[in-house]
């Protein structure tokens, strides 16, 4: 009798574990799917056809109007000119702050000066204050710099706003990787900067992935600080769709809406397709120990 209990009850457990995995599913793809259908109807089957519905044809002529001729206020350019800034605003501001990230994770793991335990508490302590307490600050600073409302200005907040994180996951890495292969490199000679560029970047491949694609996304999907530091010539596409979405006077052309939607989430959806086995690979590596 206990054999069978024992044969039955692990059944009903993957059973379980299976049908929430699916309804999981379901609440995430469920909207998506909606999306992704209204972004291919005419408004005639939008209004008329059942929510559900497939589109009557395949038809990318709202997703061509979304990228390079839907209107933001008075400006026609489509959301074009908004993927191009947020390229801008990506690339330096993923590069800078993983490249801090990892210097400051392999100094207060390796090197560990004077108060690195103190400092290490203050960034995990700032990586959780909400944004909107220290906007106004920021805002005077930037604005005394010289660099409010430029690309430059919106780089340097968020490679602010990351440090915290970039350092915690660096530092948790490096803290798996074995002592002695920085002693004997401290032994033969090697300083700070050849352990690190001979050493220990290459053992960091995996955690350098994790920190990557956390950047893109959260990068690509920030709206606050773009909308209040990139300034009107550097708006990236979050701030662009919202201006979009918000621009329309007359009917609400919820098809060109959604294919503008789609096209904002394409890169980091296409980030986490094609790298998410690098993510998970580096979060086994030992990203979340320490």
């Amino acid at each position: 009798m206990r054999n069978n209990n024992s044969l039955i009850f692990p059944n009903v457990g993957r059973i379980g574990l299976y049908f929430f995995l699916f309804i999981a599913a379901l609440y995430f793809l469920i909207p998506l799917y909606l999306i992704l259908v209204t972004s291919f109807k005419s408004m005639a089957e939008i209004r008329w056809a059942n929510i559900l519905s497939l589109p009557q044809e395949i038809n990318f002529e709202y997703w061509q109007h979304a990228w390079s001729a839907s209107c933001t206020g008075l400006d026609c350019q489509g959301l074009q000119v908004g993927f191009w800034n947020s390229v801008r605003i990506l690339i330096p501001s993923v590069v800078i702050s993983v490249l801090f990230g990892a210097l400051n994770g392999y100094a207060m793991s390796f090197w560990r000066p004077k108060g690195a335990n103190l400092l290490m508490i203050a960034l995990i302590c700032g990586a959780f204050i909400p944004y909107q307490v220290m906007l106004y600050p920021l805002v005077r600073i930037t604005n005394t710099l010289n660099i409010y409302g430029s690309l430059t200005g919106i780089v340097t907040i968020h490679v602010i706003f990351s440090l915290p994180m970039t350092t915690l996951i660096f530092r948790n890495y490096y803290l798996t990787l074995p002592m002695e292969l920085f002693k004997a490199a401290r032994v033969d000679g090697a300083g700070f900067c050849r352990i690190f560029i001979s050493i220990v970047l290459p053992l960091s491949v995996p955690i350098i992935a994790v920190a990557t694609i956390l950047q893109v996304t959260n990068i690509w999907n920030d709206f606050l600080l773009g909308m209040i530091f990139a300034g009107k010539e550097n708006l990236p596409m979050t701030v662009q769709l919202n201006n979009i979405v918000n621009s329309q006077l007359s009917e609400r052309t919820y098809n060109i809406d959604m294919a503008a939607t789609l096209l904002t989430a394409a890169v980091p959806l296409a980030v986490y397709f094609l790298s998410g086995k690098y993510f998970v690979r580096g979060i086994a590596s030992g990203a979340v120990k320490g």
